[in-house]
C-alpha cells in the first residue's frame, strides 16, 4: 500500500512534467522524518524519471518533498520500490518543524523513512546548538545514533587555523532522542580552547530546543578579603512548567557557609517567589551574633479572588536576622529598612479600594541602652545621626486607601475623591492615626489662539489622633493624647502657551512654551502638633516648580498664595532633542513647611532647570541644576551622561545635593560615579567602575577587570575594592571569576551587563 502510494507520488509527477505532485500519505508512519502518518505530501523537482521494469523512481534537481512542515531537500532522490528504499544525494536536507536541521551530502532511508544511514551528518539545533558525526544511523524516525560525534554552540570557521570552537564535547558514542529533546554521551570529553579539560563516561543534556532543564549551572569563584575564598555552585529544578527551584550552596574559608534558595510559581490569575538564606560562620564576624547563625527570607506574592479580576491579594517580604547579614555576605542592595506588606486590593473601573499591613525593619545600626536625657544619648557609644529616625519604626496597620473616579465628567471637567488612613503603632515613641479626605476637579481646554488652560479646584480635610507625642517614653512622663483637625482648599489655574516653528517629515521643529501657574490657598497648612511620618524627605526638582502640590506624603502641606512661573523650550531634530526648563516658585510671605536647604522657603524660590539632550542610541545628557536665587550661586547640580557606540560605553552621573531632609538628618552629599566598557579586539570587552565621596574626599568603591561573550562562552575576571565600613563590615577587596557555557537557544538577554560583578555571589547586573 505504502509502495504504490509513493509510486503515486513520483509518476504524477512525471505525467505532469515534474512541476509538483500531491498525494494523501504515501509513506505512512507515525514518527517518520517527514511527520506523521496523515496529511498530504507535496513533491517539487525539475525532472522526474521512471524505470517501469527496474522499479525505480529517480527525481532530480532541487527535489524538495514537504509533508505537515517536514521538509527534504536535495539534488537527487531515488526510489527503489522493491527494496522499499529511498536514496537522496547532494546536499540533502532534512528540516524539521521545532527547528532542527540536518544535513548529509548522500542519506539512505528505509522502513517508510523511519530508519536509515545519513554520511556526513550534520545537525543544526535550534539556533546554536551544532552536533557533526562522520556518520550516523536513523532509527524508529526520532533517534539518531552517532559515533565519534561532536557538539557545540560556537560557530565554526572554515578558515584555516579557526576551525577548532572555543569549546565543544567530544564522544564515542552520542545518541540524539528528539522526541524527549536529549542529547545523550558515552566517553565524553570537554574541550576548551583545543584543550582536553574534562572527562565522563557518561552523561545526558537537553538539547538547544529546551528553555528550562534541571541541572548544575554555571558556578562563581572568587575571593574576598572578609569572606576568603568562596565558590557558589547553583542547582536547577524544572518542577513544571510553572513552577521550579534553584537551590545555591555557598562555601567560603572565611565566611562559613551559606544555604540559598529560591522558589518560582506562576499560575493564571498571580504568581509567587520566595528566596531565603541560612548562613553558619564558625569564625564569628557578624555584630552581636557571632558565630552563630543567621538567615533571611524574600519574596512576593500577588493572586486574583474569586473568578472575576476584580478582587486581589497579595504580600511582600523582608526580613533578616541580622542587619549587617545581608551586606556582609552581598545578598541584597543595601537599603537603611526593609518592608513587609499584606494586602487585599480591589479595582473596578476606574476606581480602587486597598487595605494593607505594613511592617518595616531598620538595617541601621541600633542603640541597645538609651539614656534619659533629651535628645537621648547611648549609653556605651555616640548615638548614629539616623538613630532616632529608623530605630523607632512604627508598625502601619492598618493602610487604608480608597479612590473614586466616576466613569462620566462633572461639570465638563475630570473629578477624582481620594480617602487615606493609616494607623501606626511603636513600642518606643509617638502612636498616631490619620484620616484624610480629599476632593479634585479639574477641566483642561484649548483655546482657538492655541492656548492650553486648566483650571483645577481642591478641597481636603484631616483628622489627627497622636499618642505618646514625645521622643520617646519615659516613666517621668506622662501620657499625652490630642485630636488635631485641618481643612485645606485651595484653586488654581495652569496657562501655557506653546509656539510651534517648522516640523514635518524629516524637518527640524522648535518650540517655545511659557508657563504660569497661579494657585490661591490660605496660609496655616501645618498646624502644630501634626506629626511627620510620611513627608520628611522633601527632594524639589524642575518636575517639582510646576505642580499645583510639591510635598510627598500627608503630613505637611503647602499653604498660602503663590506663582509657579517658567518656560520650557525645545528643538525636534530628525534623528534626536535638545530641550530646556527653567522655572520659580513665587510667593507673598515664605511657608514655613519648607527647611532652608530646600531651596523653597523663602519668598522668592531657587530657580530650578533642567538641559537635555537626546540622539539615540549614542548620546543622552541631562543636567539638572538648583539655582540660590538669593546669591546666585548652584545649591543643587546633577549631571548624568550616557554615551555608546558598538561595543563601548560610557555612564558618568555627578550628584551635590545640600542638606535637605525637613526633620535635619541628612547631611550633605556629593558623589560621582562612573562606568565603562571598551570593547577590545574579538569577542573581549574591558570594563570598569567607580564611585568617589567627593564631599569627604574618599573613595566608596571601584572594580575592573576583562570579558569575553559570545554565542557560546561568557566569561569574566573582575577586581573590586569596597573603601567604607559599616559596624562589624570593614573595607574589603574581592576578585571574582565568572564563567557560563551558553547551551540554550536563545542568547542572554542581558548581554554585557551581566559580567560586572556587582555583588560577590549574585548575577544582579548594572
Amino acid at each position: 500500500m505504502h509502495r504504490r502510494g509513493l509510486l503515486g507520488v513520483l509518476t504524477a509527477a512525471l505525467l505532469l512534467g515534474g512541476a509538483s505532485a500531491h498525494a494523501a500519505n504515501p509513506f505512512g508512519g507515525k514518527n517518520d522524518l517527514l511527520g506523521p502518518s496523515t496529511g498530504d505530501y507535496v513533491m517539487k523537482a525539475d525532472s522526474v524519471t521512471y524505470d517501469v521494469k527496474g522499479k525505480i523512481v529517480t527525481a532530480t534537481g532541487n527535489v524538495e518533498i514537504d509533508h505537515n512542515g517536514r521538509i527534504v531537500t536535495a539534488d537527487a532522490i531515488t526510489y527503489d520500490q522493491d527494496a522499499d528504499t529511498v536514496t537522496a544525494t547532494g546536499n540533502v536536507v532534512m528540516m524539521a518543524p521545532d527547528g532542527a536541521v540536518v544535513f548529509s551530502p548522500r542519506a539512505t532511508l528505509s522502513n517508510e523513512m523511519k530508519d536509515g544511514v545519513l554520511e556526513g551528518f550534520r545537525a543544526l539545533i535550534g539556533k546554536n546548538g551544532r552536533l557533526a558525526a562522520v556518520q550516523a544511523t536513523r532509527k524508529g524516525g526520532d533517534k539518531t545514533v552517532m559515533e565519534r560525534a561532536v557538539f557545540t554552540t560556537c560557530k565554526i570557521c572554515n578558515k584555516p587555523g579557526q576551525r577548532t570552537p572555543l569549546w565543544q564535547v567530544k564522544a564515542y558514542h552520542v545518541v540524539w532522542d528528539e522526541t524527549k529533546h536529549k542529547i545523550i554521551y558515552r566517553d565524553a570529553v570537554l574541550d576548551a580552547f583545543g584543550i582536553p579539560i574534562a572527562y565522563t563516561p557518561y552523561f545526558s543534556q537537553s538539547d538547544p530546543t529546551v528553555k528550562r532543564e534541571t541541572g548544575l549551572l554555571a558556578p562563581d569563584v572568587g575571593s574576598s578579603s572578609t569572606l576568603g575564598s568562596f565558590i557558589k555552585l547553583p542547582y536547577y529544578i524544572s518542577l513544571t512548567d510553572s513552577r521550579d527551584v534553584t537551590i545555591e550552596p555557598i562555601l567560603s574559608t572565611e565566611g562559613g557557609q551559606v544555604l540559598e534558595g529560591e522558589y518560582r510559581e506562576r499560575w493564571n490569575a498571580g504568581g509567587m517567589w520566595l528566596q531565603g538564606t541560612i548562613a553558619h560562620n564558625p569564625n564569628g564576624g557578624l555584630a552581636a551574633n557571632e558565630g552563630q547563625t543567621y538567615s533571611s527570607l524574600f519574596g512576593s506574592g500577588r493572586t486574583q479572588i474569586g473568578d472575576s479580576n476584580v478582587w486581589h491579594v497579595g504580600f511582600d517580604a523582608q526580613l533578616t536576622s541580622n542587619p549587617t547579614y545581608l551586606e556582609r555576605y552581598s545578598l541584597y542592595n543595601k537599603d537603611d529598612q526593609l518592608f513587609n506588606d499584606l494586602f487585599v486590593e480591589g479595582i473596578s473601573g476606574r476606581s480602587r479600594f486597598k487595605i494593607t499591613g505594613y511592617f518595616f525593619q531598620s538595617l541601621v545600626g541600633a542603640c541597645p541602652e538609651l539614656t534619659t536625657t533629651k535628645p537621648p544619648v547611648c549609653a556605651t557609644s555616640a548615638i548614629s545621626p539616623l538613630f532616632i529616625k529608623t530605630a523607632q519604626i512604627p508598625l502601619a496597620l492598618p493602610l487604608i486607601e480608597y479612590t473614586y473616579i466616576p466613569e462620566r465628567p462633572i461639570l465638563g471637567g475630570d473629578f477624582r475623591f481620594d480617602l487615606n488612613s493609616v494607623s501606626l503603632e511603636r513600642n518606643v515613641g509617638p502612636s498616631d492615626q490619620r484620616l484624610t479626605a480629599e476632593m479634585r476637579w479639574q477641566l483642561p481646554f484649548v483655546t482657538g489662539n492655541g492656548q492650553l488652560i486648566t483650571i483645577r479646584a481642591d478641597a481636603r480635610g484631616d483628622l489627627y489622633r497622636t499618642t505618646n507625642n514625645d521622643l520617646l517614653d519615659f516613666p517621668d512622663i506622662p501620657t499625652k493624647e490630642n485630636y488635631i483637625t485641618r481643612g485645606v482648599p485651595y484653586v488654581g489655574i495652569d496657562w501655557r502657551w506653546p509656539f510651534v516653528s517648522g516640523g514635518g517629515s524629516g524637518k527640524t521643529a522648535f518650540i517655545v512654551e511659557p508657563i504660569i501657574q497661579a494657585i490661591a490657598a490660605p496660609y496655616g497648612g501645618h498646624p502644630k502638633g501634626i506629626p511627620n511620618e510620611g513627608s520628611e524627605n522633601i527632594e524639589l526638582g524642575e518636575n517639582d516648580v510646576f505642580s499645583f502640590d510639591r510635598i510627598p506624603g500627608y503630613d505637611i502641606v503647602e499653604s498660602g498664595p503663590r506663582a509657579n512661573v517658567g518656560f520650557r523650550t525645545e528643538a525636534l531634530f530628525p534623528k534626536g532633542s535638545v530641550e530646556f526648563q527653567l522655572g520659580q516658585v513665587l510667593r507673598l510671605k515664605p511657608d514655613p513647611v519648607f527647611a532652608e536647604e530646600t531651596g523653597f522657603a523663602d519668598t522668592a524660590s531657587d530657580v530650578v532647570g533642567r538641559f537635555t539632550i537626546k540622539f539615540p542610541p549614542y548620546l543622552s545628557l541631562t543636567h539638572r541644576v538648583d539655582i540660590d536665587e538669593s546669591n546666585g550661586t548652584i545649591r543643587r547640580n546633577q549631571v548624568y551622561l550616557d554615551g555608546s557606540y558598538g561595543r563601548t560605553s560610557l555612564q558618568i552621573s555627578y550628584v551635590r545635593l545640600p542638606q535637605q531632609d525637613v526633620v535635619n538628618t541628612d547631611e550633605p552629599r556629593e558623589e560621582v560615579n562612573g562606568q565603562a566598557t571598551v570593547g577590545l579586539f574579538g569577542y573581549w570587552v574591558a570594563f570598569a567602575a567607580a564611585r568617589r565621596d567627593l564631599a569627604n574626599s574618599q573613595m566608596l568603591d571601584d572594580e575592573f577587570g576583562l570579558g569575553y561573550d559570545d554565542e557560546c562562552l561568557k566569561l569574566s575576571l573582575s577586581y573590586r575594592r569596597q573603601y567604607t565600613r559599616d559596624r562589624d563590615i570593614p573595607p574589603s577587596t574581592s576578585i571574582l571569576f565568572r564563567f557560563k557555557l551558553n547551551t540554550e537557544d536563545e542568547p542572554d538577554s542581558q548581554g554585557l551587563s551581566e559580567l560586572f560583578p556587582r555583588h560577590l555571589f549574585s548575577s544582579t547586573s548594572l
